[in-house]
């Protein structure tokens, strides 16, 4: 009876021990843990004794460690830069897909009758299929061609746009309430940006007509130069002549509102510029109430007036072309 009555008592004796050393176990641990932060502080703020907890001291070397990825950031930027294109550091990754930030989307404008030009260019310089995909995924470059909708949705113009995009996959086509005529080209340049921000989020945003070769290499390594402006305008900068006259090609509707009545305020020329992905989210966001003016390139100046915008004119952007007809060659 008594061996018995001893066995609770010894196994008792035996888990109080267990649990004893277990807890010295980890209250010595969390010492050791403490001991480190607080030296790691010391070394970090370069004085013996300190006033903060631990948590802030976490948040102390939490910085650290954020400063030390910075500057590695910064060190494969500038790679990058002479590289040509972006770095390898804008793959962004989760736990279900990882994917490049785009350096930047184009959009070509276009139109219904101008079938010949997209395939012009698509040999010249934008590609298909794989090539195409292989540009965007190895320089970060998205180009797509942009138009909107017939007036008479029953028309075939509709159809033949939708059947190019199934074959090539390379359109933006805007959204369904915008009609293509070119009249409404200072319309067709604020939807192309507002959806395109809201579809890719890339470093720049740039529009080209459909009549423009662009050097794909030196255009992407123009703009690698310019990644360090948060909000950049770039293009071939100009002013303009302001026409009252309601019957000149150039008619401005709304001449009185600028200045002297005879000069633009200074804006890139229609053909081909980039603006970066700060401006494009701001079209994005205020695309209801930014106005039009009579022609697209002034208009998209426009809206960058009054904001802290660093106006860069690039005369590789500056377009020419021989004859009239012939494709305009940049950068």
């Amino acid at each position: 009876m008594i061996h018995r009555s001893t066995m609770p008592s010894l196994l008792i004796c035996m888990i109080a021990s267990f649990a004893s050393i277990y807890v010295a176990g980890r209250l010595w641990q969390n010492t050791e843990d403490r001991i480190y932060l607080v030296k790691e502080l010391e070394k970090f703020i370069g004085q013996g004794e300190s006033s903060l907890s631990v948590d802030d001291t976490l948040k102390v070397i939490a910085c650290r460690e954020e400063r030390k990825k910075l500057d590695t950031l910064e060190m494969e930027l500038s790679t990058a830069r002479k590289e040509g294109f972006v770095s390898n550091h804008a793959i962004e990754t989760n736990k279900t897909y990882s994917k490049r930030k785009p350096l930047v989307v184009i959009g070509i404008f276009t139109n219904f009758g101008s079938k010949n030009s997209r395939d012009a260019i698509r040999r010249a310089w934008m590609g298909t299929g794989t090539a195409l995909k292989k540009m965007e995924e190895t320089k970060g470059i998205i180009t797509r061609f942009v138009i909107g909708r017939s007036a008479n949705r029953g028309d075939n113009l509709n159809e033949d746009i939708d059947r190019e995009n199934w074959q090539n996959n390379d359109f933006v086509i805007l959204q369904d309430d915008y009609v293509e005529p070119n009249e409404e080209l200072p319309m067709k340049s604020k939807l192309f940006f507002a959806e395109a921000a809201e579809k890719w989020d890339a470093y720049f945003y740039a529009k080209v007509n459909d009549d423009v070769y662009v050097n794909i290499r030196a255009f992407g390594a123009t703009l690698t130069t310019h990644l360090d402006k948060p909000r950049v305008y770039i293009g071939c900068m100009k002013s303009g002549k302001v026409f009252s006259e309601p019957n000149h090609k150039w008619h401005e509707a709304e001449w009185w509102k600028f200045g002297d009545k005879k000069t633009y305020f200074r804006h890139v020329s229609g053909e081909m510029y980039v603006i970066s992905g700060a401006l494009a989210k701001f079209i994005s966001i205020n695309k209801f109430i930014l106005g039009t003016y009579g022609h697209a390139d002034v208009s998209a100046g426009a809206w960058f007036i009054g904001l802290d915008v660093k106006h860069v004119d690039e005369e590789k952007f500056c377009c020419s072309s021989a004859s009239p007809g012939a494709l305009c060659a940049v950068v």
